[in-house]
């Protein structure tokens, strides 16, 4: 059955293998015009084939590389050699089996991730009881708040709270940590990841469509229909390489005065090299990539970070660990400290925010119940408002609850703290102050990308400078823009130089921006902001590291894309050389470029492997910020 396959995935192959053997047994039983005639009409059935495959790459605006292979199957049945004409059909067909083969190989972890895609949920008929009848449903159907019971080794269809007491999964396709984690009864289970040896409970949290591991389908599925930079790459290379071929092959016929120098030169001119060699590395380097634990979405993402000249970074959330603990309440005047906290938390329910989560599981933590709010809105960046109990709750940023209330006082805070002001029916009442310490590797990924070639790194954040800068200075960056809103972000990031500009942030709040970078990296590790359209990558581990593992997959990717097609280019051009003195035959020539081929093929898969980044995080930098903690 997979022979059948095979047979069917590359009709061109073995329909020319036929071809030949018929044309070789013909010609040796004494049948040479009959065996010519042959020849001549199914390599030019090809040629027809390839040129209106030709003209409408041409009405697309693109000149690929095909013409040599038109020259050369011409110029081989112009001087009659008929079995290399045939030769070359059957190494530009078996060209794409190669291709094929190697891309399959490339993306062996992108198709994993496909292929584990869950399609089945076991829906308990009988959730409040210890009863485990359940009813299959697909993925597909299953709403908020049904539970799910998760058999070990299934796969867990969509996000969830585990019920059970405890459980572990194994999360290596969603991180790419090979060790098992393990979950304790209320901790978010992402779907995509296999369940251990006992069968657990969950709640669905969110929807498939909406869950963390279809929202990696959908980023993989992307990266895979990207092929710009393949077409792009190829045809850097196109025009002169023709050019040099055709000169080569010229020079050898005027020089010899033989006309078969031409096609002898020429069957060693096919284009495979540039056409395979550039798309099988870019799929190593999305696959790798996809390995190390970041979806990049496209092999044009993988181009822009191996040039990557300028950084931006976000704070709350990607220079920080972005879990904020509530240090301080400091209610104003007629107002009560667990007051402040409730209405203030009853609020943040609201918002996406990385502080309002510090301030809801303070409240939490104290025991304060959440109200909640007839109505509720948030204004990304600013903060949020929210009625409750008939009172108009506004918390955010101190310029933003200023505008609303214009007797708000600003609080001096400590280095590395950050405050959420609070207002209640347009008067100030409070501020709540939370602390969150730069993540440990956060020093280090500066560091690398100063040493590679990052001429620039800053910091974009709408939180106050003071906070601004003593996490800035903190992790290296001088840099500093704070208390931003997101129009000003994105004007700063279009404005930025040298180019192109990275930019790095949470995924939530800094789309803007991240659309506005020649690349935006999302940190989508905590929820369902994975597939942030406006990212062109997303990391799914809780780690900045990954930024220094992307730019140094895309910096080797392309490298080794680049080193394949010369290697090919400078092989292809030796032997046409070594061809012109007429000691390649034209049929010999044409089974050579097919090692060529492999050749150039075997060092783009090198894109599957490469040198670690080598990034250290030193001990020192594990030391908190805020003296509040």
């Amino acid at each position: 059955m997979r022979f059948l396959r095979w047979l069917a995935r590359y009709p061109l192959v073995w329909l020319t293998v036929i071809v030949l053997i018929v044309v070789l047994t013909l010609g040796a039983a004494g049948f040479a015009r009959t065996s010519a005639g042959i020849a001549i009409g199914y390599v030019s059935l090809v040629i027809a084939w390839t040129l209106v495959g030709m003209i409408r790459d041409v009405l697309r605006g693109h000149v690929g590389l095909d013409v040599l292979a038109v020259v050369a199957m011409v110029a081989t049945l112009a001087v009659g050699e008929y079995v290399a004409s045939l030769v070359i059909v059957l190494m530009l067909a078996g060209g794409e089996a190669l291709e094929d083969y190697a891309g399959r190989r490339a993306k062996r972890e992108l198709t994993a991730l496909l292929d584990r895609s869950p399609q089945i949920a076991h829906v308990l008929v009988h959730p409040n009881s210890d009863s485990d009848e359940v009813q299959d449903a697909a993925a597909d159907d299953v709403e908020v708040g049904d539970v799910l019971l998760i058999r070990p080794a299934e796969v867990v269809p969509v996000d969830g709270v585990l019920l059970s007491p405890a459980a572990s999964f194994d999360e290596s396709s969603l991180t790419g940590e090979s060790m098992p984690v393990h979950r304790s009864a209320g901790d978010e289970v992402l779907s995509g990841a296999v369940n251990g040896s006992r069968a657990v409970r969950i709640r669905a949290v969110r929807r498939s469509a909406d869950s963390q591991y279809q929202q990696i389908v959908a980023l993989v599925k992307q990266a895979q229909d990207d092929r710009a930079p393949t077409v792009r790459l190829a045809d850097r290379f196109a025009i002169p390489f023709t050019a040099v071929s055709l000169v080569i092959a010229g020079a050898a016929w005027g020089l010899s005065g033989d006309p078969a120098r031409f096609a002898e030169v020429l069957v060693l001119a096919t284009p495979c090299p540039l056409l395979i060699a550039a798309p099988v590395a870019f799929l190593g380097g999305l696959s790798r990539a996809a390995k190390a634990g970041v979806i990049i979405k496209g092999g044009g993402v993988i181009e822009q970070l191996a040039r990557i000249r300028s950084a931006a970074f976000d704070k709350t959330g990607t220079l920080t660990e972005g879990r904020p603990d509530l240090v301080a309440v400091d209610p104003a005047a007629g107002f009560d400290a667990d007051e402040l906290l409730a209405l203030a938390a009853s609020a943040e329910q609201y918002s996406s925010h990385v502080l309002a989560d510090g301030i809801r599981r303070a409240a939490a933590e104290r025991g304060i119940a959440l109200r909640p709010a007839a109505e509720a809105s948030e204004v990304a960046t600013n903060g949020v408002t929210a009625v409750i109990g008939g009172r108009t709750v506004l918390v955010g940023k101190p310029a933003y609850v200023a505008s609303i209330a214009p007797d708000t006082v600003r609080r001096d805070i400590a280095s590395g703290e950050a405050a959420a002001y609070v207002a209640v029916d347009g008067r100030f009442a409070g501020v709540l102050v939370l602390a969150d310490d730069p993540r440990p590797e956060a020093a280090a990924v500066v560091s690398w990308l100063r040493a590679h070639e990052v001429e620039r790194v800053t910091m974009l954040t709408g939180d106050a400078r003071a906070t601004a800068e003593a996490i800035a200075h903190t992790v290296g960056i001088d840099d500093i823009h704070a208390e931003l809103l997101a129009p000003e972000k994105v004007h700063l990031a279009a404005q930025m130089r040298p180019r192109p500009v990275l930019m790095v942030g949470d995924g939530i709040n800094d789309a803007p921006v991240l659309a506005a970078a020649d690349v935006g990296i999302a940190m989508g590790a905590k929820g369902a902001t994975a597939a942030g359209d406006a990212a062109d990558a997303v990391i799914l581990t809780d780690s900045l590291a990954k930024v220094a593992d992307a730019v140094s997959i895309g910096k080797h990717t392309l490298r080794v894309a680049y080193a394949a097609i010369w290697i090919g280019i400078a092989i292809s051009i030796v032997l046409m050389l070594i061809a012109s003195t007429g000691v390649i035959p034209a049929v010999a020539g044409a089974l050579i470029q097919e090692g060529v081929d492999l050749a150039t093929i075997l060092y783009a898969l090198r894109a599957l492997r490469g040198p670690a980044t080598g990034l250290v995080v030193p001990a020192a930098e594990k030391e908190t910020v805020s003296p509040a903690r």
